[in-house]
């Protein structure tokens, strides 16, 4: 499609074929009746549109048959310019209309461990109790210990079992290492509904870390009735100094204020983009350090997981568990970055005002600047707020 030929530097962080993608969101708009509040958006081209007169919130949305025609046909109200939208996001203060996460009454999921080489990571934490310092050689012993490539074990298979008793017999087993090769995926809560940003927006890390990396990975929008119907890209914030220290830390590890995005839209599902688009994708990270010229590249090679996205989802919904808004699914990473900033054999944590980066040529560019949860603007507006904008609009 030569509209999208030539991308613009804000416009780069649509999927390379734009043209073919049905891409929704949702965007914040201000109203001089005092009715600001969330719309449903779609990209037309180079503008977005508001479809929020045919459905309320991105569930409902994600529900219906003729979705595509939604984003397609249907009769909507243009909101504006798409570059100018996402210039406007990615302001320190950003300037209405500006995107927030495509996602709204969603639960949050996030699948920990679902990459050998974050199953490494996550054991050496750990070992480590939190202590960054003691990385580097446990890095080195536990690789020892454990031998072979974990990637080539089938979770839950007879070699795994194996695996797990000889590790048990050596003392070498791990609560990571259970979820990481045994029967049972690592599915946790990681945000609540509506707390996630979007595009732009500063992403928080909680005061008290010290350890701490992104996490690139790919979302998947799933329906009430457990349906897979799009993905996108989103940023699951690690705390690496707490969880290591228990596991039973892991809410506040992962709950933070802002200590999500996802975004900058969903691509629905069409003969254009499906699931084998996501399990053959390749995410891609990049952290820019603001104070330091830091820069860090890494990717995730989503053919390397252990467990395919649709079991994940079946781990997450059905007879056991239902969701009856549906649910938003990270899919975990394989990204763990060990390159050494602040010292030698340090490895890797954040500075305030890094720039990261996650993209992947199908499904875009989410771009979030770092920053510390307790000094981000305070999340206001849940349920109880969307439902009163509802109700006036």
């Amino acid at each position: 499609m030569a509209l999208f030929d030539g991308l613009s530097e804000d416009l780069s962080c649509l999927p390379e074929d734009a043209g073919h993608a049905l891409l929704v969101g949702r965007v914040w708009l201000a109203s001089d009746d005092g009715r600001a509040g969330p719309a449903i958006v779609a990209v037309r081209g180079d503008t977005l549109v508001d479809i929020s007169r045919h459905v309320a919130t991105m569930a409902d949305l994600l529900e219906r048959d003729d979705a595509a025609w939604l984003v397609r046909e249907a009769p909507a109200t243009e909101i504006g310019s798409l570059e100018r939208i996402l210039d406007n996001s990615q302001r320190q203060t950003p300037v209405t209309p500006y995107l927030l996460a495509p996602c709204d009454v969603q639960a949050i999921k996030a699948c920990g461990v679902t990459f050998a080489v974050s199953l490494l990571e996550r054991v050496i934490e750990e070992q480590a109790g939190g202590d960054l310092n003691r990385a580097n050689a446990l890095r080195q012993e536990i690789q020892s210990l454990i031998g072979g490539d974990l990637s080539r074990i089938k979770p839950g298979s007879e070699e795994a079992l194996a695996l797990k008793a000889e590790l048990q017999a050596r003392g070498g087993w791990s609560q990571y290492m259970e979820v990481g090769i045994g029967p049972d995926a690592e599915v946790f809560s990681k945000a609540q509904p509506l707390s996630a940003v979007g595009h732009g927006a500063r992403v928080g890390l909680h005061p008290a870390s010290q350890w701490n990396n992104p996490e690139p990975e790919i979302v998947l929008a799933v329906d009430a009735q457990g349906q897979v119907r799009g993905a996108t890209l989103g940023n699951d914030v690690n705390l690496r100094d707490i969880e290591g220290r228990s596991a039973l830390l892991l809410g506040k590890a992962k709950d933070n204020n802002a200590s999500c995005s996802i975004g900058p839209f969903i691509r629905l599902f069409d003969e254009h983009f499906s699931i084998d688009d996501v399990r053959n994708a390749k995410v891609s990270l990049r952290i820019e350090g603001e104070d330091d010229d830091f820069v860090l590249e890494g990717e995730s090679n989503m053919r390397e997981i252990s467990r395919d996205p649709l079991e994940l989802v079946a781990q997450t919904h059905g007879a056991h568990h239902q969701y009856p808004d549906g649910f938003m699914l990270f899919l975990g990473t394989m990204f763990s970055p060990i390159q050494d900033r602040d010292g030698a054999g340090q490895g890797f944590t954040h500075h305030i005002g890094d720039r990261v980066t996650i993209s992947t040529p199908r499904l875009g560019r989410l771009s979030n600047v770092v920053d510390r949860s307790d000094r981000l603007p305070p999340w206001t507006f849940g349920i109880r707020a969307l439902l009163a904008h509802l109700g006036a609009r």
